[in-house]
């Protein structure tokens, strides 16, 4: 039998598009999904090995320098391309199989919002990155919007780091404790409640179909809706919410539902959750703080507090704590229970959301009690939980609608959530450890835009190291150090500073020198030389900037950081999802990524210093006229610099890439009063080694008549030049 299982079953797979693995939320394209997306062409799923396709070009002796660049241009575009296309088809498929609604997201107003698998809570404003959130909306026939990019990432772990003292306080630390010792090396300490716990927590109700699961549920429900108790049902998801929803409505149980739909009367809900007879459906109520309060209509009776509606059960008389063995004992643990009824309609995977939602009920000494009903067909049964629990139904021969009770049963779905539990963990350790390598480039890059954010001398300084060691760099390229005079191209040197740098070396030949006539001993010499002429242009830049020189470097310092380090980002994320395959030539992913992260974080801080370089000595301020006082006053606001040089990003407020320290995002807006609305812009005169230092403004000491000439040159009069702004 198990033979013909195997062989049914690799059939089966022959006849499959794509196959799923849920527990990893990953999708892959069979052979016959590729077929018949690309019939015919068998390579439309096979991505080339670019960097040897490259070098076959390069070695290629029959293609000149223009043809081979030009072939390494095509097989970089091709190559792009191809992977791209591949890309948004795996994203299709995942978002078509993986991603359901009503369960990962909702659809409100024509757009697709986020829900959160754990509080049930909408995320507005959230999107799924790498183009999934785009795949989701063309699944659901709404506008596609743009896709966004990352502009700053961090692990809430890391983010936590951040203080210099950690606490906190919730009711279900205690089943993560091991996690809070190992990330953040807290001890968890257990407080006694206030008032002993009252509530009674039920064996797990087991079924064989989820059919049969909830006509037991909604039998439950009826029956406690008629002894006049208040309940909570429980349910992992919005589209589960609504289904119990409409079965309630069939017969005809007025009811409530608590989801991300309905999140806005989330209050007036709670508020009569605890009334005689409520029936109230809500997501995983984990972290909403929520404490239904019972109804004063309740009748308290001697022995554990609250019965049931009906006054002839008990008599309105207060009695001293009692635990869950004393209850018991006294006989008041009887159908029905007492107090608020928790009905879970499947269990979490976590065992923390459980603990919450039946934290529910029993809260401050209140009687109360819960129960969880479950099928196999239920996703922590079917994908986590072990065969022995089918094997001993089908032992049993259990019947339609027939179901299993016992503790045995309640510790083997338990053990199933700690190896889940343990599961996440595992991922959770294994994101922070990726993490832990950009988080050093983090401190980097946030050290620098600190700079940026606070000005000053500080900053003059950092930016004069970062341009210093770009200068290094590209005289070294072009002279190698340690080399003869006879192997110095001067020439080369004089035209990287121009291209680079903007500025004219006329000290430096502009044909090859013999050795003889060359005045630098050695290459130390030479390099101090050539920093000097820089480090004295660089001030002249400074100078040249006038008052708002500050301002200046600080926009140019921090549009070039931001700019670079979100395409680092971008790189990063693409380096993340690929580097697993690493795996596969038995290499430890992570070892690996630490590598390529840090020759791409090299690569980054060199093209970093080169592109604030190249904008700094570009960089050129355009004076306004100046207008009269009165005029200067009645302005709305400063002017904006416009940021147009290579490297720079678009006009407007700079958004910040992540919090200096503090962990908050920043808003830097460069704006000067006094200058005009462009500034960095690109010169279109040719460059020359002296730097044109800005015309003083026009200063008006007394009112210009309207019949007068413009103060501005324009020639015109005030009235119908600058007087007409007024």
């Amino acid at each position: 039998a198990g033979v013909m299982r195997e062989k049914a079953m690799a059939e089966i797979d022959e006849m499959l598009l794509f196959t799923t693995d849920e527990k990893g939320h990953t999708i892959q394209i069979s052979d016959r999904g590729q077929d018949l997306l690309s019939p015919g062409d068998p390579d439309a799923f096979v991505i080339p090995d670019i960097s040897e396709a490259v070098k076959q070009v390069e070695d290629d002796a029959k293609l000149g320098p223009d043809e081979t660049r030009d072939k390494i241009q095509q097989l970089e575009r091709d190559y792009a391309e191809k992977s791209e296309r591949l890309h948004i088809i795996h994203q299709l498929v995942k978002a078509h199989s993986l991603y359901e609604k009503d369960v990962e997201y909702v659809v409100e107003n024509g757009e697709v919002v986020i829900v959160d698998e754990f509080t049930g809570r909408k995320m507005t404003g959230r999107r799924w990155s790498d183009g999934l959130h785009q795949a989701v909306e063309a699944k659901e026939n709404v506008s596609v919007r743009g896709e966004t990019q990352t502009l700053a990432t961090i692990t809430i772990q890391n983010y936590f780091r951040m203080y210099s003292k950690l606490a906190g306080m919730t009711g279900t630390a205690e089943t993560e404790e091991g996690e809070f010792h190992e990330i953040y090396g807290l001890e968890v300490v257990v407080i006694p409640t206030n008032r002993p716990v009252r509530r009674m927590d039920d064996e797990d109700l087991l079924y064989r179909t989820k059919r049969e699961k909830f006509a037991a549920l909604l039998d439950e429900i009826e029956r406690l809706h008629r002894r006049g108790l208040p309940m909570l049902v429980g349910t992992t998801s919005v589209d589960v919410s609504e289904k119990v929803s409409r079965m309630l409505k069939r017969r005809g149980l007025t009811h409530q539902v608590l989801n991300a739909k309905q999140h806005e009367r989330e209050a007036e809900i709670v508020t009569q959750a605890g009334q005689p007879g409520a029936i109230t459906i809500a997501t995983n109520m984990a972290g909403r703080g929520t404490d239904i309060k019972l109804g004063a209509a309740l009748v308290k009776c001697q022995v554990c507090g609250i019965r049931s509606a009906e006054p002839a059960f008990g008599q309105m008389t207060e009695t001293e704590d009692l635990g869950q063995d004393q209850v018991k004992a006294l006989g008041c643990y009887v159908d029905p229970p007492c107090g608020l009824q928790i009905l879970g309609t499947e269990r979490h995977e976590s065992r923390r959301i459980d603990r919450q939602l039946r934290g529910r009920a029993g809260r401050q000494g209140d009687p109360g009690s819960s129960r969880f009903f479950l099928s196999l067909e239920d996703d922590l049964m079917r994908l986590f939980g072990t065969e022995r629990v089918a094997k001993v139904m089908d032992r049993l021969g259990a019947e339609e609608g027939e179901v299993i009770t016992h503790p045995w049963m309640t510790k083997s779905i338990e053990r199933a959530q700690r190896r889940v539990e343990l599961q996440n963990f595992e991922a959770r350790k294994r994101l922070l450890e990726y993490d832990d390598v950009m988080n050093q480039q983090r401190e980097v890059i946030y050290d620098l835009r600190l700079f940026g954010l606070e000005g000053g001398e500080d900053l003059k300084g950092e930016a004069w190291e970062m341009i210093e060691r770009s200068v290094i760099e590209v005289v070294e390229t072009v002279i190698e150090p340690g080399s003869h005079a006879d192997e110095w191209d001067l020439s080369a040197l004089r035209e990287r500073l121009l291209l680079d740098y903007f500025l004219v070396a006329s000290w430096l030949p502009a044909d090859s020198l013999a050795p003889a006539e060359i005045q630098w001993k050695d290459t130390d010499e030479l390099m101090d030389a050539v920093l000097d002429f820089v480090h004295e242009a660089y001030h002249e830049k400074i100078d040249s900037f006038g008052e708002n020189w500050e301002r200046i470097l600080s926009f140019i310092v921090l549009s070039v950081i931001d700019e670079k380090w979100k395409g680092h980002l971008y790189d990063l994320d693409h380096l993340r999802e690929s580097i697993r395959y690493r795996a596969y030539g038995q290499r430890d992913p992570l070892v690996e990524y630490k590598k390529e992260a840090y020759s791409a974080f090299v690569d980054l801080m060199q093209d970093l210093r080169k592109s604030l370089s190249n904008l700094v000595f570009r960089a050129q301020v355009e004076m306004r006229p100046a207008l009269r006082p009165q005029q200067v006053s009645s302005m709305s606001g400063p002017s904006e610099l416009a940021g147009t040089g290579s490297g720079a990003p678009a006009t407007g407020p700079l958004a910040a890439s992540g919090p200096p320290r503090a962990g908050r995002v920043e808003t830097a807006e460069l704006a000067a009063t006094g200058v005009a609305a462009t500034a960095l812009k690109q010169p279109e005169a040719k460059p020359t080694q002296q730097v044109i230092r800005p015309e003083a403004p026009v200063q008006g000491g007394e009112a210009v008549g309207r019949n007068d000439p413009c103060p501005c040159g324009s020639g015109k009069k005030y009235k119908k030049c600058h007087g007409a702004l007024g």
